[in-house]
Order: structure tokens, then sequence, then C-alpha cells
């Protein structure tokens, strides 16, 4: 019989996935949006907005990737994590780490034949979205048990679903945003700015608890933060960022915030709260757009922290989920049961049989 050390586990990473070229743009919005957690609406109409949504925003899209080198870097990012993951993990035994992008390759269906090559007895499923969303890891997760199912991948799997204040997870950012704090200008409190994608409103109204998990994040940096030394005085703000189309989206925006800094006559430190790796939200959006805007409207400072990456504490942190989920239930948060209040019914814990 095989101890828990001698068997063989597969962690599928997942990240959105970006563009690999500039011709992958159009066919990566149209895979984003013809996800029916992105654009609720049923077929063939989602098929069709979605067909006519990517081909309107290739163009801009390509504009913003051609910033940083014709592509997205989310994929070499995530293999790094990916390998780095494993190194830690070589105490538990066996264990193989596989990335699957949601939006473009690869996909699950690129890579559920190297998994089942590799025959593992269990399989934890990690998301690189802390926060939890039915939009990025409930979407990821259908993707793959589809996949898996019709593969006939039939072993044990363990989601986590969420870990926004997972204490590697936390311990990574408050290391970056302090690095941070020792360089801008000092001439009064810094502002700083925990900036996460933002969602429509209706989805969270409808029991997504994104925003809440987010708020559990920037906190959680906050409280770690006072308590280390030399880092002085600060003031804080939760803000969103990029938002498209006409619904309402959840606030207050990244650019209100950062022009109330400027009237304030503060220098601001912009922390991606919701980001694990670099992409166009951080660095077009954030390191150039928002820049910008920070300069027109007279912000002292502006200094934007680095994703984490690689950093460590955040990897310790990942390792740290996957030694708990193997000992846990089918969907695991980072502390076990459910964490999210009542009102986020969107969460994953609560339906895992359907996921």
């Amino acid at each position: 019989m095989k101890t828990q050390a001698d068997k063989r586990v597969a962690v599928i990473l997942f990240n959105l996935g970006g563009p690999d070229n500039l011709d992958a743009v159009q066919p990566f919005l149209f895979n984003l949006f013809r996800d029916p957690a992105i654009l609720r609406l049923p077929n063939p109409f989602r098929w069709f907005l979605a067909k006519l949504i990517s081909k309107r925003r290739a163009p801009v899209a390509k504009d913003i990737y051609r910033q940083i080198g014709d592509r997205s870097p989310i994929l070499e990012e995530t293999e790094e994590q990916a390998k780095a993951l494993e190194l830690v993990l070589r105490d538990r035994g066996e264990v193989r780490v596989f990335t699957s992008m949601r939006y473009w390759r690869p996909f699950s269906g690129d890579i559920i034949g190297d998994v089942m090559a590799f025959q593992p007895d269990a399989v934890v499923l990690l998301p690189l979205y802390p926060q939890f969303s039915t939009t990025t890891t409930e979407s990821s997760v259908l993707d793959w048990r589809k996949t898996a199912k019709k593969a006939g991948l039939d072993v044990p799997h363990h989601t986590i679903c969420c870990y926004p204040d997972e204490d590697g997870l936390i311990a990574a950012h408050t290391a970056r945003v302090k690095d941070a704090l020792q360089t801008i200008k000092k001439d009064g409190k810094p502002r700083i700015l925990f900036s996460a994608h933002g969602l429509p409103k209706k989805i969270v109204e409808a029991g997504d608890p994104y925003q809440w998990q987010v708020e559990q994040t920037s906190q959680a940096v906050i409280a770690r933060l006072r308590e280390e030394p030399g880092v002085g005085e600060f003031e804080t703000a939760v803000c969103y960022q990029s938002r498209v189309g006409p619904l309402e989206w959840i606030g207050p925006s990244t650019e209100v915030e950062i022009i109330r800094a400027g009237k304030d006559g503060k220098s601001i430190i912009v922390s991606p709260i919701a980001f694990v790796s670099e992409h166009s939200e951080t660095l077009v959006e954030l390191d150039i757009e928002y820049r910008r805007l920070a300069l027109k409207h007279g912000v002292k400072d502006y200094i934007r922290v680095p994703a984490l990456k690689t950093h460590p504490h955040f990897i310790a942190g990942l390792a740290h989920l996957v030694r708990k989920a193997l000992e846990s239930g089918p969907v695991c948060s980072h502390k076990g049961p459910r964490i999210c209040p009542g009102a986020h019914g969107g969460c994953l814990q609560g339906k895992p049989e359907g996921v």
C-alpha cells in the first residue's frame, strides 16, 4: 500500500493565459468572451457577441501588446512558478506541476495527455487567483473537470478554491510593498493603492465573493505592514481597474483614486493585490497609462509594486496549500472550512459536487 509520500501528485496550476503573438490577440479575446462565466448569455447569442466584441477590441488590444513585445509574458512566468513550486515540494514525493491556461495555450485539453501519462494517484487544482471569483477560479475548474472526465482521468481531485489571506501570500505582498515604501518620497504620508481587476457589480451582487476576498487580502497586508519596523506612517485605499463595457462595475476605480491622490498632494504606491504575475494590466495599464494619469494630476511620486511571481514567501504559501489540500476533501480554502460570509453564495465550497 502506498504511503502519502509515495503517491504521485499532479498539481494543475491555473492562470488566465495571454496571446503569444499579435495574431493570437483576436482568438484570445474570442475565447475570453465566449466563456459563459464572462458573457452570461445563452448560445448562440453569446457566440455571436463574442465574435463581435473580439473583432472590435482586437486593434486596441494589439496596440497594448505592442508596448510589451507583441505578446503576454504570463505563460513564461507561470511556468517559472510551476518549476519553483516543484522544487519546494520535492520532499513530498513525486510531484509534477502542470500549467493550464484558460483562454490561450496551453489549454486543459493540451496538457491532459501529459497528466495522464504521469499516472497520478491524486490531482490538486491550484488557481493562481488568490481571491475566488466565478469568472476565474470556477471557470477554470469547470473547464478542467469537463476535460478530465472526457479523457477518463478518474483519480481523486482536491480543489483549492481560494486563499485571500494565506500567510505566504500576505508575507510576499508585505515584503514587496515594504520595499516600495523604503524608496518613495517621504514628504507626508504616502498612500498605498491596492488595485485589483474589477468586476461588473451585478456579478458581485449575485453572490460572487471576489470583492470581499480582495478586501480581506488588502486588510491582512495593511495589518502586517503596521507590524513591520521602520515602515512609518501611510494611508491606504482599495480600488479596481480594467473596466470595460457599459455595465456598472465595482469601485472605486483606480483612476479615481489616482486623481484623488493628486488633489490631496500625495505620493502613491500601487500594489497589484489580485495579480501574481505580470501581464498587460500591470505592464501597460499600471506602468504606462496610470503613471501618465498620475503625472497629469500632480501625484508627487508614483511607484508600482512588482507582481509576486516567484517570491519565496509566495511559493512557500502555494506549497502549503498543496499539502493542506491533500489532507482535505474535494474542495477547500487555505483554512479548510468555508471562509466566505453567507451572502456570498457563489463560493465554490458551497457547491463542491457541481464542479
